[in-house]
């Protein structure tokens, strides 16, 4: 706990600490060692607060405190995501819809959101997708026929239509206002979207022990900062 800590001062030091937006870049750039990878983050989809983005940091820790389901795509994304501080489900695509998959071609994830969708555990729920850019689109594509989760977390990574995912996601997010935070570029990863769905879960911890008021917007909070 005293590295963990150390290692957040030090990244204090180069990503603001203003927003509940701030917090999430901090975590990206923990997980992944790399400072300027706080400038690759975007949120996107608004909530009864508005659009900023805040809006799918309060979304997701809103998500966590009503015991949501968490829906992940893989098992070492599911495996990432800390099992205290909340009393969520945890749940993973992989694994369902194997018939799907089979009769379809489609890859085994992207088979199991279609299967667990199908089921309702998507709507209201916290989906994060860390690995498989099949699943981010086949989740993109249950968006776009009705299903709203309470928050996405999308960083899947890779050469092959990863960053076209991410971009399917936002797209989506958009034009549905589902809040959802990603990244740009081919980085991410399981590791990556489990940090930031675990930060969601810290922020519902603030909010649960009441060292966090969640009812703020970002622009709010940016300028208490400044006069504080």
């Amino acid at each position: 706990m005293d590295i963990a800590e150390t290692s957040m001062d030090i990244v204090r030091q180069f990503v603001p600490d203003e927003t509940l937006a701030d917090r999430v870049r901090q975590k990206a750039v923990h997980s992944m060692g790399d400072i300027e990878f706080q400038h690759l983050i975007r949120f996107t989809g608004e909530d009864d607060l508005g659009d900023d983005e805040d809006a799918p940091v309060r979304a997701g820790a809103k998500a966590v405190l009503a015991e949501a389901n968490v829906v992940t795509d893989i098992t070492m994304a599911q495996a990432g995501i800390t099992g205290r501080g909340h009393d969520c489900e945890k749940h993973k695509a992989i694994g369902h819809g194997a018939e799907l998959a089979a009769e379809t071609g489609m890859t085994r994830t992207a088979a199991g959101v279609l299967e667990l969708d199908k089921r309702g555990v998507y709507d209201g729920s916290i989906a994060t997708v860390g690995n498989a850019p099949t699943a981010a689109f086949a989740l993109a594509d249950c968006i776009e026929n009705g299903t709203r989760p309470a928050v996405v977390v999308a960083t899947p990574v890779g050469f092959v239509k990863a960053e076209e995912s991410r971009q399917r996601i936002r797209e989506v997010s958009e034009a549905y206002g589902v809040p959802a935070i990603t990244n740009v570029g081919r980085r991410g990863g399981s590791g990556l979207a489990a940090a930031l769905t675990n930060e969601l879960i810290h922020v519902a911890k603030d909010v649960r022990t009441g060292d966090l008021e969640l009812e703020r917007t970002a622009e709010e909070r940016s300028a208490d900062e400044v006069e504080s």
